[in-house]
């Protein structure tokens, strides 16, 4: 696609970008709620605390005690899940399968967990952990089962984890570090070690904190998934995860610090408006489908931006989806968003139309869409599709079902951003690892932009992210609804949906460049193979494309 000679200059739209925003939308509604609870007297490190509730208002709790030796105490029964429908990247649910363990060819980043070292230092931790429970359980110790090193079930096993001693464990491992110690954990949990998986969760309390250094962040929420997971067992099924929820404003102020302080949704606006007004340049009706409206305010952007257009400005329509889980963090239904864009289009002078289908994508059909003859539509899918459950979890695949019924629609073009992350059909360990290693370079790169003690900081992670890790580890089958896929599996499925892909423009990579400047210097953007890469030192974390 080449740039018009009538083409504003990038600046044009980025200027937008500079103007402080008061409203925001969603990363997601959370309904997690991790405290940072009081630490063990010896070592100051601060835990979690998570509540579930049942369909019949039965509260069970997961408390991060820190009770030195002897197991931790579950107040729940042996079934907890966790449906995460709310990510940092979107507020939206869905669902998952088995994975395709070779790397894509996609994914030239590195990842630290899923390197041989790591592992390795995992299996040493693992053998240490084996030579612990020979010398805590004596000549008895024998009834081990020789294929994964567990320890046989029945009063055997209960007796020998009652006489497990954390301290002994704790001082056994001393030179191993917080990374590898999360990775020997969710080995043992694949290997079904369950002896190895209590002990290292009693090391982990004492580890991690909520306060502390990015990876003991990341730690506090994983601890969190795993013992979900470790609970997720029985035909009691807990489908609904209640905590104290904050309020909208308070939600909405979670939401505004990490769009502030991580250029992650304003890569998603900013590729995608400019993509979207270069296409649509001259065009005098224009239709635009978000299926990620949220508060609606990439299109604010836009607007304005058409507005300024030679010959005036077009109409425009926009019709935007949201299922109604959103409506919490917008303290309303969709006629909010509708209301307040109309306002906006009206102070610059721009016919305007807003239409609400207030259901989540998996529920759309053609009659929601309302496309009406001479229109140029074009169709955003930010960091949404990745909640649609593919042929892995649902037979009804509503993934590439969404997929081709926008290519129905005939779109002058699709924007897609997603994370770039492959967690989507893995198998547990492997997406264990992955999630460890997107979310240490998340964190990582929150950290950067704010003080580790910031209440506020704190409260966005809790709030806007540590539900999605929760989900991811713990959750199998539709109860998963995190199901990431890389930048070379989306291709594959938009050009099977018949989609080709929309060349990117110069003036794309230079708008996020610049957009780029109020960030970290570690973050990074590099376009290869028609999409765009953001990445935070040399691990990517979204891509952008275009379609039609």
């Amino acid at each position: 696609m080449r740039t018009s000679p009538k083409h504003q200059n990038p600046a044009t739209i980025r200027g937008l970008y500079d103007q402080p925003v008061k409203e925001n939308d969603p990363f997601y509604l959370s309904r997690i709620q991790m405290l940072d609870n009081n630490a063990c007297s010896d070592t100051g490190v601060q835990g979690t605390n998570v509540s579930f509730q049942t369909c019949k208002d039965q509260v069970f709790t997961l408390e991060s005690s820190m009770a030195g030796a002897g197991f931790v105490a579950y107040d729940s029964p042996s079934a907890v899940s966790i449906s995460s429908s709310r990510s940092p990247f979107s507020p939206h649910g869905s669902q998952s399968c088995l994975s395709d363990p070779r790397p894509s060819p996609d994914n030239t980043y590195g990842s630290p967990y899923s390197g041989s070292s790591v592992v390795d230092d995992s299996n040493k931790l693992n053998h240490k952990l084996r030579e612990l429970e020979l010398s805590l359980l004596g000549p008895e110790s024998d009834t081990v089962d020789s294929c994964n090193g567990c320890f046989i079930t029945g009063d055997h096993q209960a007796a020998s984890m009652a006489s497990f001693n954390c301290a002994q464990l704790v001082d056994l491992v001393p030179k191993f570090n917080l990374k590898q110690i999360l990775v020997a954990c969710g080995q043992a949990l694949h290997d079904d070690d369950m002896l190895t998986v209590t002990g290292l969760m009693h090391v982990l309390e004492k580890m991690v904190s909520v306060s502390g250094e990015p990876i003991q962040r990341l730690g506090a929420y994983v601890l969190e998934g795993l013992r979900a997971r470790l609970e997720s067992s029985g035909s009691n099924i807990y489908r609904a995860l209640k905590c104290k929820e904050p309020t909208s404003s308070e939600l909405m102020s979670y939401m505004h610090i990490l769009f502030r302080i991580c250029p992650y949704w304003k890569f998603a606006y900013t590729s995608g408006n400019v993509v979207i007004k270069e296409v649509l340049e001259y065009e005098g009706k224009i239709h635009i489908i978000d299926f990620q409206i949220a508060q609606g305010t990439q299109w604010m952007f836009l607007i304005a931006a058409l507005a300024k257009r030679p010959g005036g400005p077009p109409s425009i329509r926009i019709t935007g989806i949201d299922d109604s889980q959103s409506n919490h963090a917008r303290g309303g239904g969709l006629h909010i968003v509708g209301q307040r864009l109309s306002e906006f289009a009206r102070s610059y002078n721009v016919s305007f139309e807003f239409h609400d289908a207030a259901m989540s994508g998996c529920e759309i059909q053609l009659e929601h869409l309302k496309v009406q003859p001479g229109e140029a539509l074009a169709v955003n899918l930010p960091y949404v599709l990745h909640h649609m459950p593919d042929e892995s979890v649902s037979i009804w695949n509503h993934r590439d079902r969404l997929l081709r019924l926008v290519k129905s629609l005939s779109p002058k073009v699709v924007t897609l951003t997603e994370q770039e992350s492959n967690t989507n059909t893995s198998p547990f360990f492997s997406r264990y690892l992955e999630t460890l290693d997107y979310y240490s370079a998340m964190f990582e790169s929150i950290d950067v932009a704010c003080p580790r003690d910031d209440k506020q900081r704190i409260n966005a992670e809790q709030h806007c992210v540590a539900r999605d890790i929760v989900n991811m580890i713990a959750c199998e089958g539709p109860e998963r609804v995190e199901r990431h896929e890389l930048h070379g599996k989306w291709r594959s499925r938009f050009m099977m949906a018949g989609f080709s892909q929309y060349p990117l423009i110069s003036s794309v990579t230079m708008a996020v460049r610049d957009m780029l400047k109020e960030y970290d210097h570690n973050y990074r953007l590099e376009e290869r193979e028609g999409a765009l890469y953001l990445g935070w030192v040399n691990r990517a974390m979204a891509t952008f494309s275009a379609w039609r």
